[in-house]
């Protein structure tokens, strides 16, 4: 990799991080909230036990609207019966109650004329229960009314119950605060009010539960009980969220009015001893919420232990994305008391880790290809989300959306980058030298990023050597330009199948081809695959006779040579021009094996040396023993009957008689020799090529010197 290139990957990665771990881009933060929340709870599902939660809600929902006495009437006649359940909980044992529910004003308030009297005049005393209850609730410091803080009007608790309560004591603000995006993650620690910094009613119920008083310093900062919540915003507290339905034990009014009319006091005891208990609606289209548990939902509904009233079948419905605003309140109060609030890093540390997975993603962009890079980009992020959603359970937020763009980002701008400036002198080399050099030759080039020099070194390969048969004969009748088409699309045709299977072609010299397997890239099969590209050469060349207009009534053959051995691989030639090529006697054997099949009258031929390596895949037949031009040691020759398994019964057949007519030979039992040979040699050349050479044999004496041996005698 150039300095350059780092360079620029270094420029793409801290851009991209600083961009999207930017204050313009907090919504991507948000979103990690969103996202962990929801993989914890599918990946780890409910992290406590419901039975042992601090809070507990009360809720106002389509069930206590449809049960009687509730059935038809406002809520605001409920408030004699919602203080009789208010009393039933705190005689159970509930160790402070907080209202989610505000009544500005109460029926006794009405101004509507009834009769002779305002409504309010003929039913006064109606909600004198309720007031004693929140009275009696108040000086025990077990309850809290809520209100929502505004500007101009406020909406506070009516009059009556602000006296009965003791005013602000027991009177804290229910706001919530949002997000951009409009999506609830935190939770105010308190408000000024008349220069003063007074506890939300979460922290307030969760100071009553554990018998302290919260500390807040002027700066916004609380703790409680010695714990300090963390807030990424000043005066907040980042809400943990479990996610699912059930997160909060919920009970339904209309039943613990029932239960209250049963005189059940044991129930009371059971389930809200030691508890802080909130008091909520629960309803379709009243106090929804959307939160960071958005993608975390599930069905809502009261489904704690029952009193009175049956359990309510649950029915599949629609999950929305927003919950309950109670449960908002609920959460902020188990998140104070279990002291499980999200603890969250910081823009600087959040920017830096989206810097850092930028920086990966762009270099991995620049070293490998743009594939690889997107693969690399895939791993990293799956890496990454199983870590941050580890780290989630321990309430820790790792940012997630930010690092992902940022490393996109990094990427797209990393892989045009390489398109327009670091890939173009590649691209031209390819384009240049890839009509003259191999592709792995050029690829090792480019890899090394240096320039070819002389040198080589030894390996064992499998030389390829082709010749047409006749060539001078018909290319001399032939139009130069008909000549060149069909030669063009001849080796073309041969060249694609050679490095189709991890040959190199060398050279081209007029006709022949030339070329090797096992080199410039290792290749531990490359006889076998040098002997698949020769079959598919000739059935190639075949169907090119049949289909191929400048083949058209010529029939052309080919010879196929091949050799395995030592040799010597490199660039060889002079110091200002060279090429990467083959030397050593295994090509020239390799050369004289593709001239020997004249004499034989076959296609393809291969030395023992080949065979040997391949023995395993393919049958071959052994055809002769010869000695080549330039040789004066005799070599065995072989010539392919079939791919192991892919034989025919003829196929074998005919090896088995020429193997048996062979053996003769070499033992100079020629009319053994001659009997087997006659058997096949209509089907085969080379048996009838031997019929020939007995028949010249036995006409004359037999030299004392001879040795079943065939001397070629050109190349």
């Amino acid at each position: 990799m150039r300095k350059r290139d780092a360079l620029a990957a270094l420029v793409f990665a801290v851009v991209s991080g600083l961009l999207f771990a930017s204050p313009a881009l907090d919504i991507a933060h948000g979103l990690s909230i969103d996202v962990l929340t929801a993989l914890r709870w599918q990946v780890f599902g409910q992290r406590h036990d419901r039975a042992a939660a601090p809070v507990v809600v009360v809720v106002i929902d389509d069930e206590s609207f449809g049960t009687p006495p509730f059935k038809g009437s406002p809520i605001l006649t409920w408030t004699r019966e919602i203080g009789r359940v208010l009393s039933a909980i705190i005689d159970g044992g509930a160790k402070v109650v907080g209202f989610d529910i505000i009544f500005p004003t109460l029926i006794e308030q009405s101004e509507i004329p009834f009769g002779d009297e305002m409504l309010g005049a003929r039913i006064r005393g109606f909600d004198r229960d309720f007031l004693r209850a929140l009275a009696l609730g108040a000086r025990a410091d077990k309850v809290v009314l809520g209100e929502v803080l505004q500007q101009d009007q406020p909406i506070r608790p009516s009059p009556g119950q602000r006296i009965a309560v003791g005013h602000d004591r027991n009177i804290r603000a229910l706001n919530t605060y949002s997000d951009p995006d409009y999506v609830i993650r935190k939770l105010p620690l308190a408000f000024p009010i008349e220069d003063k910094l007074i506890p939300s009613m979460s922290v307030e119920l969760a100071a009553r539960a554990l018998g302290v008083a919260p500390e807040v310093s002027p700066d916004g900062t609380m703790t409680l009980a010695g714990y300090r919540p963390p807030s990424a915003a000043p005066g907040t507290m980042t809400l943990n969220f479990q996610g699912g339905g059930e997160e909060v034990p919920t009970y339904s009014f209309a039943d613990l009015y029932a239960c209250v009319e049963k005189g059940d006091k044991e129930f009371f005891r059971r389930q809200f001893d030691g508890k802080v208990v909130l008091f909520g609606t629960l309803l379709e289209t009243e106090d929804r919420k959307v939160t960071s548990k958005r993608f975390a939902t599930g069905s809502e509904g009261a489904r704690a232990p029952r009193c009175a009233l049956p359990m309510r079948p649950e029915t599949a419905q629609f999950t929305r994305n927003s919950i309950s605003g109670v449960y908002v309140h609920a959460t902020g109060v188990n998140n104070l008391i279990r002291r499980e609030a999200l603890i969250e890093l910081g823009r600087t540390s959040d920017g830096l880790i989206a810097i850092a997975f930028a920086g990966l993603t762009a270099l991995a962009a620049i070293a490998l290809a743009p594939l690889g890079a997107t693969l690399f980009y895939l791993g990293l992020s799956a890496a990454w989300t199983a870590g941050a959603t580890v780290a989630f359970t321990q309430a820790l937020v790792l940012p997630l959306v930010e690092p992902f763009l940022a490393g996109l980002a990094a990427l797209a701008a990393t892989i045009g980058y390489r398109f327009v400036v670091a890939d173009k002198e590649e691209r031209f080399l390819r384009q240049t030298f890839g009509l003259y050099l191999a592709p792995q030759v050029i690829e090792t080039m480019l890899a090394s990023r240096k320039l070819p020099v002389l040198g080589g070194e030894m390996r064992n390969v499998t030389v390829f050597f082709s010749d047409i048969a006749g060539f001078s004969s018909f290319a001399e009748t032939m139009a130069p330009t008909v000549l060149v088409a069909l030669m063009n699309q001849y080796l073309s045709a041969m060249t694609d199948i050679i490095e189709q299977h991890g040959g190199y072609v060398d050279k081209y010299i007029g006709d022949s081809i030339v070329a090797v397997f096992g080199a410039p890239v290792d290749d531990a099969d490359h006889a076998c695959h040098a002997v698949r590209a020769a079959l598919a050469c000739r059935d190639r060349l075949a169907e090119l006779n049949r289909t191929a207009t400048p083949f058209e009534h010529l029939d052309i053959s080919h010879r196929i040579g091949l050799n395995s051995g030592e040799a010597l691989v490199g660039n060889i030639g002079s110091r200002r021009r060279f090429n990467y090529t083959v030397m050593s006697d295994a090509v020239n054997l390799a050369s004289r094996l593709e001239g020997a099949n004249k004499y034989f009258g076959t296609s393809i031929l291969a030395s023992e040396g080949t065979v040997k390596l391949t023995g395993a895949v393919f049958i071959w037949r052994e055809l002769d023993a010869i000695r080549v031009k330039g040789r004066t040691q005799p070599v065995r020759i072989y010539g392919p009957v079939a791919e192991r398994g892919r034989e025919t019964p003829e196929q074998m057949a005919l090896a088995a008689a020429y193997a048996e007519g062979l053996a003769c030979w070499r033992a100079r039992d020629f009319a053994g020799a001659r009997d087997c040979f006659a058997r096949i040699a209509d089907a085969d050349r080379p048996a009838a090529l031997f019929l020939q050479r007995i028949k010249k044999l036995v006409a004359r004496p037999l030299d004392p010197d001879w040795e079943p041996v065939f001397t070629l005698e050109g190349k």
